[in-house]
């Protein structure tokens, strides 16, 4: 009875896994097909499709159209972008990098907008110093300064990068351009 047992709680086990395999690979080309809608200019459709694959996909490709279909929103509206990456990082399943790339993505979206004070305070609270996000939030700030001509604010900023002993050598390099 035992034996029988186990074999059933295998058999049972390995189809679970074939039937989520194949759902990925569902969730897989749908997420390929809205993609290929975007490149091709037809992002209201792509964006359709993105939010689809966000409410019925498996966790990963759900998470992934949801980023996809926010950045696609942006394009066309940053507000709307924004606030689709706050919707993003009010998810609670998120953990605390994912949440925090959907808080960047919004406050970069909202520097070109009217929302920009905002999107500096939410940059700023990105860039303490154990953030995951801290030198690209850091990079952002700086040159949301050198924008608006600031270089003191910006030499801060960047002053703080290129103290950073954890930078990426690429974002050293672009320093030497700023």
């Amino acid at each position: 009875g035992l034996a029988v047992l186990l074999v059933a709680g295998v058999g049972g086990w390995r189809f679970w896994r074939y039937l989520e395999t194949e759902r990925a690979q569902v969730a897989s080309s749908r997420y390929e097909a809205a993609v290929q809608q975007a490149r091709d200019g037809n992002g209201t459709a792509a964006e359709a499709e993105f939010d689809k694959l966000a409410a019925e996909a498996p966790n990963g490709y759900g998470l992934l159209a949801a980023f996809r279909s926010a950045a696609e929103r942006g394009r066309g509206d940053a507000e709307a972008g924004a606030k689709a990456f706050d919707d993003i990082a009010a998810q609670a399943r998120l953990g605390d990098g994912l949440r925090d790339l959907a808080r960047f993505r919004a406050a970069s979206l909202r520097l070109a907008t009217g929302a920009a004070a905002q999107a500096r305070r939410d940059l700023e609270a990105l860039a303490a110093p154990a953030n995951t996000w801290r030198h690209l939030a850091r990079e952002q700030l700086g040159l949301d300064a050198l924008k608006s001509g600031d270089y003191d604010r910006a030499g801060r900023w960047f002053d703080q990068i290129a103290a950073d002993r954890e930078t990426p050598p690429n974002l050293r390099a672009r320093m030497e351009i700023y």
